[in-house]
C-alpha cells in the first residue's frame, strides 16, 4: 500500500531523515521504533505532507504523493494521528469526532456508532468538553476523531505516551481490532514491546536511519534491539 524510498528530509542544516525506505502492506501493522530525535515522527509527517522532504518517493497505492499537499493526503485515505492528541478542549466529544469527517459529505451516524463501540468511555461524554477528559480519553478521542475520515492507512505517532498501563493495553487492543477492520496501521511506539507483539512488520531507527528490520517477532528475539529496547537480553 505504501512505499517509501530513499526519503531525506531537513530541517535547516540538519539531515532528520537519511535516505530511509520501507514498505507497509496493504491491511498489516508496521511499526518504527527507535529513540527520540531518531526521525521516526519527521517519517509520517514528511507522509502526511506537514514538512516537505529534500528527496525520494512517498508512493501510496502507485502514486506519488511528495508533490500533495494535505488535505489531497487525507483525501486518498491517509489519517494522522500526531503525538500529544491535540483536541480541540473548548469543544464537546461528538464535536471534536465530527471534525474528522469535514471532507466527508456523506452520513456519519453509522460511523459515530462504530466509533462510540470502540470508545464506550467517550458516548458516556459526548456532551463533555474534550479539555476535561484524562489524558486517555483524549488519546481514544483523537483516534476516533482520525478514523472518521474513512482511512485506508492509519499512522499512529506514540499512542501510549504519558498513559497508565491500563490504558495501554485499552489502547493496543483497540489498535487491533481497527485493523481487524481492514485499517492498515503505521505506528510510531516507544513501548517497544507493545508495539512488536501486535506488530506485522517492523523497523528500527537510529539518527535518521532505519538499522534492523523484520517481523516483530523476529526483532522481540533479536538480542540487540531486546537490549537496547526492551531492556532485556537472553
Amino acid at each position: 500500500m505504501l512505499k517509501v524510498e530513499n526519503l531525506r528530509v531537513n530541517y535547516g542544516g540538519i539531515r532528520a531523515v537519511k535516505g530511509i525506505s520501507f514498505e507497509v502492506p496493504d491491511h498489516s501493522i508496521v511499526t518504527l521504533i527507535g529513540a527520540n530525535g531518531a526521525g521516526k515522527s519527521t517519517t509520517l509527517r514528511a507522509i502526511s505532507g506537514l514538512v516537505k522532504s529534500a528527496s525520494g518517493s512517498i508512493q501510496f497505492d502507485g502514486t506519488e504523493l511528495l508533490s500533495l499537499e494535505t488535505p489531497a493526503i487525507i483525501s486518498r485515505g491517509i489519517t494522522l494521528v500526531p503525538e500529544g492528541r491535540h483536541v480541540f478542549p473548548d469543544m464537546t466529544v461528538l464535536e471534536n469526532i465530527k471534525i474528522g469527517a469535514y471532507l466527508r459529505r456523506d452520513s456519519l451516524e453509522k460511523d459515530i456508532n462504530w466509533v462510540y463501540q470502540l470508545f464506550p468511555r467517550l458516548k458516556e461524554r459526548s456532551w463533555q468538553l474534550a479539555g476535561t477528559l484524562s489524558g486517555g480519553e483524549q488519546q481514544m478521542l483523537a483516534v476516533a476523531r482520525a478514523l472518521m475520515s474513512h482511512p485506508r492507512l492509519l499512522m499512529m505517532d506514540e499512542p501510549s505516551l504519558g498513559l497508565a498501563p491500563l490504558i495501554v493495553r485499552d489502547i493496543f487492543s483497540i489498535i487491533r481490532e481497527i485493523n481487524r477492520h481492514g485499517v492498515t496501521v503505521l505506528l510510531i511506539e516507544q513501548n517497544a514491546n507493545m508495539a512488536l507483539h501486535i506488530a506485522d512488520r517492523a523497523y528500527v531507527m537510529e539518527t535518521g536511519t532505519i538499522t534492523v528490520s523484520g517481523s516483530g517477532k523476529e526483532l522481540l528475539a533479536n538480542d540487540a534491539v531486546r537490549a537496547a529496547y526492551l531492556g532485556k537480553s537472553r
